[in-house]
């Protein structure tokens, strides 16, 4: 068993990993999938995003993202009616799944685990953006409501991986104990705004400690009243932490909570109480962290 904090959150970190079996799961529907929108839509590009296109999934938790890229003339000026008009192709497609609309995706619940679990966003090709002398494609993605907004993946995912290589690669670690902490205590915040949050915090720290960095992310996000964040590649303007007013609350208040428990366990790791510290991280991640 570790006997450090940093063991700890090390040997946590192999538990959060998917397995390969759940890669296999991801991969498992796709070619259905993508016959069923090249079909209905003359789909003319479809590719992994998110988590699992990231190295940030959360094992048992993290279900699959996918960017359809849709013709114009196929989609709607209204993003709400066109993911219902998908919604409905893909639901024709996989009758009994459960396909329903979750903003700014499609959502498919395949079989029982979340990496089966698959969400399409329809997305408009814009044309590319040079970022630092790369060029990347951009699209138009549903807002929410009713509207469409910019978003990149492959630019984020460049970001992402940039801190992460420049840290040591430590960074996609600590986004992933951000979103365990997120999926274990049911808080709905996005896991595209953690993501980008956790990067653009790490961008700014000499190194990364895991105990000391989660702890004081977790006192920037609640000190900030969990503020929009300005995207750092310049390409979807703000980036909203919650969909509604009410689950902002609702994560503020165990956002407040995560604060409390993780300057705790800091403080005991500081104190030499590392028993102690175990024990504040272990009700932090709801009694998902490694025993001492």
């Amino acid at each position: 068993m570790p006997s450090t904090v940093e063991q700890g959150f090390t040997k946590f970190h192999t538990w959060l990993t998917p397995t390969q079996g759940e890669n296999d799961a991801a991969k498992r529907h796709r070619s259905s999938i993508e016959a069923c929108l090249k079909t209905n839509f003359d789909m003319t590009r479809f590719f992994r995003t998110g988590s699992f296109g990231n190295g940030t999934s959360i094992r048992g938790y993290s279900d699959v993202d996918y960017f359809a890229s849709i013709p114009r003339e196929k989609l709607k000026n209204d993003s709400s009616v066109s993911l219902r008009i998908v919604k409905d192709a893909l639901d024709l497609r996989f009758p009994g799944t459960g396909v329903r609309v979750n903003s700014p995706a499609i959502y498919i619940p395949f079989g029982t685990d979340a990496s089966e679990s698959t969400e399409i966003v329809p997305a408009d090709y814009l044309g590319d953006t040079t970022i630092n002398r790369s060029v990347y494609p951009v699209y138009h993605i549903p807002d929410g409501e009713g509207s469409w907004m910019n978003a990149s993946p492959d630019a984020h995912n460049t970001y992402v991986a940039y801190v992460n290589g420049e840290k040591g690669q430590k960074v996609k670690p600590l986004i992933r104990f951000l979103k365990a902490w997120k999926f274990y205590q049911n808080v709905p915040i996005s896991s595209f705004y953690l993501e980008m949050r956790a990067a653009q915090f790490a961008a700014n720290e000499g190194r990364i400690e895991y105990s000391m960095d989660l702890k004081t992310l977790l006192r920037k996000l609640y000190d900030s009243d969990l503020a929009a964040l300005q995207d750092p590649m310049g390409v979807s303007g703000y980036v909203r932490p919650c969909s509604t007013d009410a689950k902002k609350t609702d994560s503020l208040s165990k956002l407040g909570t995560a604060v409390v428990r993780a300057e705790k366990a800091v403080d005991a790791e500081n104190a030499g109480k590392i028993s102690d510290a175990y024990y504040w991280w272990d009700l932090l991640f709801n009694n998902q962290f490694p025993a001492y």
